[in-house]
């Protein structure tokens, strides 16, 4: 019905104000999903309940390794509706120190061809602090069985590079009392200059602000959520493999938690879609089957790199059960995708559970 729905009337609408209609929707939902009775039939029929699914990592309990990758929920208003529709974990964000309206639009695109999203968005957010607000509304999720949450940081755009490191860690300090782990996002090619961060000696000052940050906040956290914040960095999967470890090596030197891999691509080489169509989407950050390929590759490079001494997230090109599994497999402990589930509809986190469960249990046997 989804498929049906996408074909005769979504594709039609612009690709934002699909997702503004769509995202509405999901809030309508988590408001549902709040009354008790009906919160224990969703997590029935639509959460992932076979316990091979359930994954411990970074000092968390995950009903299940799919995620939902930031991007979606920017402001941390649907996180009870997404967790509802049977994602492991919520990502919400990309959240800057100080409130910011983000690219002119348009600024979002579908490749339809390829199942992919190009997207300049540059990280319009209503700012950390109100994410945060909104997080520790419903942080009573411990005792709840509420969804783990975790929160991307970006550089806000106004802030010169040279106050990079103080201005993430300005966002870390006011969201670490509410996620339960924090990503440094230095990959979206959509902010300028925000991926020459991604270089080893300027990267070290911006997550060693933001681990210092997160460790001064920690006594504010509230009871149930105890401990260290765990600290990742997101990376972009157009680094050179020398850049890549780079970071890895850097991530265990500071004794960061993880990795995740990878953020969008600027790259457009082998699309299906017409050029006329790829060009008429512009510049930005391409995400979808298209960048299955490279993000698995950077992602065993990680895992050879660092073994098991970082988490690592996948990211990029999750499509099908066997996306998931393929990166479970390759050294990824937890896989999140967006594009996914834009084209895969509201019952895709079930079926990616479903059909994990059952390659998990095949491989037991």
């Amino acid at each position: 019905m989804y498929r049906l729905l996408y074909r005769i009337v979504l594709r039609r609408v612009p690709a934002e104000a699909a997702h503004l209609a769509a995202f509405a929707l999901i809030r309508v939902f988590g408001r549902v999903a709040r009354v008790p009775g009906a919160a224990w039939l969703l997590r029935r029929w639509l959460g992932p309940r076979d316990p091979v699914l359930r994954v411990r990592a970074l000092g968390l309990e995950f009903p299940g390794p799919l995620g939902l990758a930031a991007g979606f929920d920017k402001d941390a208003r649907g996180t009870r509706g997404l967790a509802a529709l049977g994602f492991g974990f919520v990502e919400v964000g990309t959240v800057t120190a100080r409130a910011q309206p983000g690219n002119p639009r348009p600024r979002m695109f579908r490749l339809t061809a390829d199942r992919a999203l190009v997207n300049r968005m540059g990280f319009n957010n209503e700012g950390a602090a109100a994410a945060a607000a909104r997080l520790g509304r419903i942080r009573g999720r411990r005792s709840g069985g509420g969804p783990v949450v975790g929160v991307n940081i970006g550089k806000t755009r106004a802030a010169p590079d040279a106050d990079a490191a103080a201005d993430y860690a300005a966002s870390a300090r006011a969201v670490a009392a509410v996620a339960d782990y924090v990503v440094v996002n230095v990959s979206s090619p959509n902010t300028p200059g925000l991926r020459d961060l991604q270089a080893a000696d300027r990267l070290k000052p911006v997550l060693a602000a933001v681990r210092s940050a997160l460790d001064a906040a920690v006594p504010g956290r509230p009871q149930g959520i105890k401990g260290r914040v765990p600290l990742l960095v997101k990376i972009a999967p157009d680094l050179a493999d020398a850049d890549v470890d780079a970071i890895a090596d850097l991530a265990l030197e500071l004794g960061l938690d993880g990795i995740i891999a990878t953020n969008t691509t600027v790259s457009r080489d082998g699309l299906a879609s017409p050029p006329a169509e790829v060009a008429a989407a512009g510049a930005g950050g391409l995400s979808g089957p298209p960048l299955r390929a490279r993000s698995l590759e950077v992602l065993t490079r990680l895992r050879e790199r660092a073994g098991d001494r970082l988490v690592l997230i996948a990211a990029g090109g999750i499509e099908t059960p066997d996306d998931a599994w393929e990166r479970l497999r390759a050294g990824a402990t937890l896989v999140q995708a967006y594009t996914g589930f834009v084209y895969g509809g509201p019952l895709w986190p079930r079926r990616m559970h479903a059909g994990l469960a059952r390659r998990m249990r095949s491989s037991l046997s």
